[in-house]
């Protein structure tokens, strides 16, 4: 059995703990029991609840009726407030590229060794399409994004030569790394200092869609990137 920790728990680690449990509550699809925290957080059982208890209170999570934690309303602005210069600036030329591609395309930022969506935006128009959330996140290892944020950083001796390759060509492109039998397709942005490392991504079903995409894709992040350091 696990014991309670000690009273005086420092501060940071009670942040740590809290962070870490709204992350882990957040990211389940159909949220998580107490129990399923407490195993998950490597913490007991009273904590987890002491823990939860605080989310709620600050409106970050709500208890539903059958007992599971999910995401409330609180987060909501904290969600918009995320690089919110950046992603105000990205979406009506996502908007405009959706359109003119016929794709999904998105923002995303590197966050420690995440890939992470910052805005995502489908076409109004066609059959279908492909779909995912802002806030979804992958590996910075996985992807033509994955790829793109890496080589959206500065050079060093270390990187391999496939990511030297998408800086010389401008754009990464994989297939099924992230969502099987999906192609991607990512270019790489200069955003300057005090920007997060970002890339723009388009995701379809079709090889050669996702290929003819590199040079409007391009176009458009050296339009966001003249944006962002006006």
């Amino acid at each position: 059995m696990k014991t309670l920790p000690h009273p005086l728990v420092p501060q940071g680690r009670k942040l740590s703990r809290g962070l870490a449990v709204l992350r882990l509550v957040t990211e389940a699809a159909d949220g998580l029991s107490p129990a399923e925290v407490a195993a998950a957080a490597d913490v007991h059982r009273t904590v987890a609840y002491r823990i939860l208890n605080t989310l709620c209170d600050a409106q970050m999570l709500h208890r539903g009726s059958d007992g599971r934690y999910r995401g409330a309303a609180g987060l909501l602005p904290l969600a918009a407030a995320g690089h919110q210069h950046l992603r105000t600036a990205a979406l009506p030329l996502l908007g405009e590229t959706a359109d003119e591609l016929g794709i999904t395309v998105s923002l995303l930022v590197r966050e420690a060794d995440i890939a992470v969506a910052l805005a995502v935006v489908s076409p109004r128009h066609g059959t279908y399409h492909v779909a995912f959330s802002e806030g979804s996140h992958h590996p910075i290892t996985q992807g033509a994004a994955g790829l793109a944020l890496q080589a959206a950083e500065p050079e060093r001796a270390t990187d391999s030569e496939q990511i030297r390759d998408v800086r010389k060509l401008g754009y990464a492109q994989t297939f099924g790394q992230v969502e099987e039998n999906m192609h991607g397709l990512a270019v790489p942005l200069k955003l300057g200092a005090g920007q997060p490392f970002a890339c723009l991504n388009a995701i379809t079903v079709r090889e050669q869609h996702a290929a003819d995409s590199a040079k409007t894709l391009q176009r458009i992040g050296a339009e966001l990137s003249r944006t962002i350091r006006i």
